[in-house]
């Protein structure tokens, strides 16, 4: 018996490295795993865009910033970041999406932008300086359209 608890002993102490090493793997690669940046377009050329019809504009700011800063005109406003209704986006899956949010400090945007990927949209960006840089830039923002929500 002594004999089998020791076999078992030397083949536990010569086995750990191998799941050590397994884990150190594992952990690694845990690190080395993030999701992919969104590319950035930048205000100029979203405004060319925007004018041309070239891209579709989503607003990913809540009630609370539109009220303070408005939005940019003609940008469809999500509900929620995260769980925006897919059906607000086109069909076509190529189509010139951006995004944006409040400023740079704000990752809704991206959020949202990383929801259309998920969804298979594969030409998706954002507005890094998002609606604060936008109106600081000197660029035209809109007040949010208030709808009458009586009965």
């Amino acid at each position: 018996m002594s004999r089998f608890l020791f076999a078992l002993l030397a083949l536990s102490l010569l086995a750990l490295p191998a799941f050590a090493g397994d884990a150190a793997k594992t952990a690694d690669s845990d690190k080395t795993v993030e999701a992919p940046a969104v590319p950035e377009t930048s205000m100029d050329d979203l405004e060319r865009k925007l004018a041309a019809g070239e891209c579709h504009l989503y607003d990913a700011n809540n009630a609370a910033t539109r009220d303070e800063h408005g939005v940019i005109a003609g940008a469809t406003l999500l509900d929620s970041y995260r769980e925006y209704d897919l059906a607000l986006l086109p069909a076509d899956k190529a189509s010139d999406l951006v995004f944006y949010c409040g400023s740079t400090m704000c990752t809704a945007s991206d959020k949202a932008a990383g929801r259309a990927q998920q969804a298979g949209y594969s030409n998706v960006s954002v507005l890094r300086e998002g609606i604060k840089g936008w109106k600081e830039a000197g660029k035209t923002a809109v007040p949010v359209a208030k709808t009458d929500k009586k009965g």
